[in-house]
């Protein structure tokens, strides 16, 4: 018979070993979020950030059907450079090791993952959510549903720009995911550093959000996940207006082409690092960096209590 279990790498397993802190870091960005050769070096740069920090980054994925957290480097770069990697959500990681697959796991599927292996920090670019038609189509990301049971906090950029930002905020706060803005109380549009809406609590320290990861376990009352918004200077950010004009172009693109599903958000990623010129990648990539550093201050912070 097989071996299911989940397999950690040797740094992660040292870590879990010793109670040192741990990110976890997602797969997806390297396999479908970024363009090749992109991808590889950006991933190494964001376990680097990791370490830079003081924490110990744990990327998440599958490789021959074998889950692993903390992949290592030939692993990470034979997800970066396959032609067939699965895109992995929670429902999928089963059936995905039980069929020997390779597979790179979203948001839902990091997270769960991470609990899984009693990592409670992760560090990802932007948050799926709800699709702008999802009126018409029910399209909504896995993301939201896995983030309402699933007790870890997640570092990000907001929700992708792409999505409808609105309603993904009533959606998290109908399903009891807490939100909080990291030195802001306005919420972060991934590539933009405003989206336009605001939130109810915010966090000015690494130390402040150890304190709420404190206070939720020792209340035993929430078991949801938090997300900890973290925007882009606006120095850094992708111009609004070019943004702006992007997105719209992008939508447009997209129903005329009938792109639905799975294939959405990759489509628009593209679309905007093409029609940008690369700028998209760059702030993309600053996203990412910015996030697996705050993350890992995060866990040292809750390890140090």
């Amino acid at each position: 018979m097989r071996d299911f279990d989940i397999a950690y790498g040797a740094e992660v397993a040292n870590a879990r070993r010793d109670r040192r802190p741990i990110v976890a870091l997602e797969s997806t960005i390297v396999s479908h979020g970024l363009p090749k050769p992109d991808n590889l070096r950006v991933a190494r740069e964001i376990e680097s950030a990791v370490r830079a920090a003081g924490a110990v980054p744990a990327t998440i994925g599958m490789v021959a059907g074998r889950l692993t957290v903390g992949l290592n480097d030939e692993e990470l770069s034979h997800l970066a450079s396959a032609d067939s990697v699965a895109k992995l959500s929670v429902r999928d990681i089963a059936v995905a090791a039980a069929a020997g697959a390779d597979g790179a796991t979203t948001v839902a599927a990091t997270s769960a993952v991470a609990v899984a292996a009693g990592i409670p920090i992760f560090a990802t670019g932007g948050l799926g959510g709800v699709h702008r038609e999802a009126a018409q189509t029910f399209d909504e990301s896995a993301d939201l549903v896995t983030l309402a049971r699933t007790p870890i906090v997640v570092v990000c950029a907001g929700v992708k720009s792409i999505l409808d930002v609105g309603a993904t905020l009533e959606r998290l706060e109908s399903l009891g995911v807490t939100v909080l803005g990291y030195g802001t109380r306005r919420f972060p549009g991934f590539f933009i550093t405003d989206s336009g809406f605001e939130v109810d609590w915010s966090v000015d320290s690494p130390e402040e959000v150890a304190d709420v990861i404190a206070a939720g376990l020792a209340h035993g009352v929430h078991s949801g996940g938090t997300v900890v918004a973290n925007p882009l200077p606006p120095d850094q950010q992708l111009d609004p207006d070019l943004h702006d004009r992007t997105l719209a172009d992008g939508l447009a693109l997209l129903e005329r082409e009938g792109v639905t599903g799975k294939a959405v958000t990759p489509f628009l990623l593209s679309h905007f690092h093409s029609a940008t010129h690369g700028e998209s990648l760059a702030v993309n990539v600053r996203i990412i960096l910015r996030n697996a550093e705050l993350a890992a201050r995060i866990a040292v912070a809750a390890a140090a209590r």
